[in-house]
């Protein structure tokens, strides 16, 4: 028999908010500049490109241990991730107080409850190309629509949970051009 070489597992993004995976398509959003080949730290575009998913956050008051085959760790006050392009640890987590500009990852809102780091300019990171690139909880907005991100891929919290149960280390995330 010849052997078939599989496909991993990916996620795909649409520019006009549609979230494909395993034949089910979801509701999302996307940066609030659309989607951008010529991503820059600050445009507030999503990467175009197919990217792997690294690992999981998750608040531990608010959620309990999402089950997936990805690397899943408990968030804490303390966590950032450094969005400062001249910074060493620039698209890196980092424990807050930090020397550089750094998002903090414990937030009041619930949009970080849950986080999936997409691995986009990590190796090593490119000064200004972008950082903190994640999917994570969407914000709602009246009638059913969510805001856009800053750059990241969003979803309802049901379902980022029910996808998450489902990946694996090789599954990628592709995020289609217009």
């Amino acid at each position: 028999m010849a052997e078939t070489n599989k496909l991993p597992d990916r996620i795909c993004v649409s520019p006009s908010g549609a979230l494909t995976w395993r034949g089910k398509t979801y509701k999302c959003a996307i940066g609030k500049a659309g989607v951008s080949t010529e991503k820059r730290e600050g445009d507030g575009a999503t990467p175009v490109g197919c990217f792997p998913l690294r690992e999981i956050y998750y608040r531990p008051d608010r959620l309990q241990t999402p089950q997936s085959d990805l690397q899943t760790s408990p968030l804490t006050p303390s966590d950032g991730w450094c969005d400062d392009p001249v910074h060493l640890d620039y698209n890196r987590q980092v424990s807050l107080p930090h020397a550089g500009r750094c998002e903090e990852l414990w937030r009041e809102d619930e949009v970080y409850d849950l986080i999936v780091v997409i691995g986009y300019n990590e190796s090593p990171p490119v000064q200004g190309l972008g950082s903190a690139i994640f999917l994570h909880i969407a914000k709602n907005l009246t009638g059913g629509k969510f805001a856009p991100t800053e750059g990241c891929v969003a979803l309802s919290r049901d379902d980022l949970l029910e996808i998450i149960e489902e990946l694996a280390p090789e599954s990628q995330i592709e995020i289609m051009p217009n």
